[in-house]
């Protein structure tokens, strides 16, 4: 580590290079990784009135057009779809002549933002976003710092043709040194949720602006809510964001990048990290290489206003023959278990294994989509603490409806295909296994 944050090295350094516990060698190496890069961008050339990153203004620079482009476009490929009941989404304009958008988040620019946040350049809140195709909307909070208005809530939503609940999280519930004791939304905005949905006239579309992962279970089980869409903390252009998804102007592909866990997800003590599970005691594991629990969403879950389908058509190797180093006593016996570990395999039969997986996909709908594809790697009949598949990587890829498009994906054995045993040791197991992207499954046997 050269630098950190805070000030405990240059508060410490100095007296442990007197104690003898760092030298002056290991502040050398530091100062000289920091101030070389420095001196690379020329800070150090002349006087610093005239850098130019002296004098970097806001307008100019940090809110140029296209950085606020740039914001826009990474809120539209974040933003994850995770319900579309009868293909609310999206919306119709011309069967939307009134809009009603409620809950607290629904014209509140702080909600977009989340922890460490510089202040945004021309933020679009989810009401301002609407607001272009629906002449017609109204807003209510629903809940303020005072309390909530279920009734008044409740008013506003039976009054229009269709209702966008902006509900979540904000830096109240979750930031630096602020942790939740809970997965649920905050009790009285699902209250508020349950209130509106019953009064409103079509199936409503809820919005959820949070960091982490929430037990909506609740919404997603419930007819009246037709729609889901998570924007996790979409920054300055989240708002235009979710209204060009909600009315079709952006087909959404975002994926959760975590599993979300129910609430009695709680009960497991915060102190036990361990990754697998434990069947004796009941502990169901975490992430989504070991969790065997009941989920909200999975990682990796995301919907669309397309169908993709996928197709391995190429795949270089269906038969891996690892070498590796002569056998010893403990490797024979492992061998006989069903794994090798990568340290017997060595770095050049490693990068010898290496091999591509081409998948093509199709865009099976009439709009343009940018797509993740997942691929993940998966055991026929693995060690009953193994992880239950492991991705491999992901691509994008631009297709316009009714087209196909190839990906291609670089295999590394020695890394896609290894897990750690029990005693920390990378190995592979031997035998059948599969990549795996979507409903497409590609074979291939391992051996020694």
């Amino acid at each position: 580590m050269d630098l950190n944050c805070g000030s405990y090295v240059s508060d410490h350094a100095k007296s442990a290079v007197e104690k003898g516990k760092l030298s002056e060698s290991d502040i050398d190496r530091a100062v000289h990784n920091l101030f070389s890069v420095r001196m690379r961008l020329g800070l150090f050339d002349g006087s610093p009135k005239t850098q130019p990153y002296t004098n970097l203004r806001h307008n100019d620079v940090v809110c140029s057009s296209d950085h606020q482009q740039l914001a826009l476009e990474a809120a539209r490929d974040g933003i994850v779809l995770l319900k579309n009941s009868q293909n609310l989404l999206p919306l119709s304009t011309a069967a939307t002549k009134t809009l009603a958008v409620i809950g607290p988040g629904a014209d509140d620019a702080e909600a977009l933002v989340g922890n460490y946040a510089g202040p945004p350049c021309n933020p679009v809140t989810p009401l301002q976003g609407l607001k272009r195709y629906v002449k017609k909307t109204v807003c209510h909070r629903g809940c303020e710092a005072a309390g909530c208005d279920y009734d008044g809530a409740a008013g506003v939503a039976g009054s229009a043709d269709y209702v966008v609940l902006v509900v979540g999280l904000n830096q109240e519930h979750e930031s630096e040194e602020v942790d939740r004791e809970s997965l649920e939304l905050p009790r009285e905005q699902v209250v508020l949720v349950e209130r509106v949905a019953a009064a409103a006239r079509n199936p409503v579309v809820m919005v959820v602006m949070c960091g982490g992962g929430v037990d909506v279970s609740f919404a997603r089980d419930d007819e009246r809510i037709g729609g889901i869409l998570w924007g996790g903390y979409p920054g300055e252009g989240g708002g235009r964001a979710v209204a060009e998804i909600i009315f079709g102007d952006h087909n959404p592909g975002g994926r959760l990048p975590t599993t979300w866990y129910p609430q009695d997800f709680t009960k497991i003590p915060m102190s036990d990290m361990r990754m697998r599970p434990d069947h004796e005691s009941g502990y169901p594991g975490r992430t989504y290489r070991f969790y065997q629990g009941e989920k909200v969403f999975e990682f990796g879950y995301g919907l669309s206003y397309s169908n993709y389908t996928y197709k391995f058509v190429s795949v270089s190797q269906s038969k891996l023959n690892l070498k590796s180093s002569p056998p010893t006593e403990n490797s024979k016996l492992e061998k006989k278990l069903g794994f090798v570990r990568v340290s017997e395999i060595g770095l050049d039969s490693c990068e010898k294994a290496r091999f591509s997986a081409i998948v093509s996909v199709g865009n099976e709908g009439s709009m343009p989509g940018k797509h993740p594809v997942l691929l993940f790697f998966r055991r026929d009949r693995g060690r009953v603490d193994g992880p239950i598949k492991q991705l491999v990587g992901f691509h994008t890829v631009r297709l316009e409806g009714n087209a196909r498009g190839d990906v291609e994906f670089d295999v590394d054995p020695c890394e896609h295909f290894a897990s750690a045993d029990e005693d920390g040791a990378m190995v592979i197991e031997l035998g059948l296994h599969f990549l795996v992207v979507g409903d497409q499954e590609f074979s291939i046997t391992i051996n020694v």
